[in-house]
């Protein structure tokens, strides 16, 4: 897999996980803080490939 190919899938998922953290209203539940673990993961991930996740990023924490 090249470089380009897991960039895009990390962009993807980070947008379909910010989708799916924007639907739970219990935001101490513990699938929110699972969620958020991986959010922290991929925003760290995207990041340091050099993506700018500010213009990406919903959930702003």
């Amino acid at each position: 897999m090249t470089e380009k190919e897991m960039l895009k899938i990390s962009i993807e998922e980070f947008s379909r996980l910010q989708r799916f953290m924007l639907l739970v209203s219990d935001k101490n539940s513990e699938a929110y803080k699972a969620m958020k673990e991986r959010y922290i993961d991929l925003k760290a991930i995207l990041t340091s490939s050099g993506v700018n996740v500010t213009e990406i990023d919903r959930i702003k924490e």
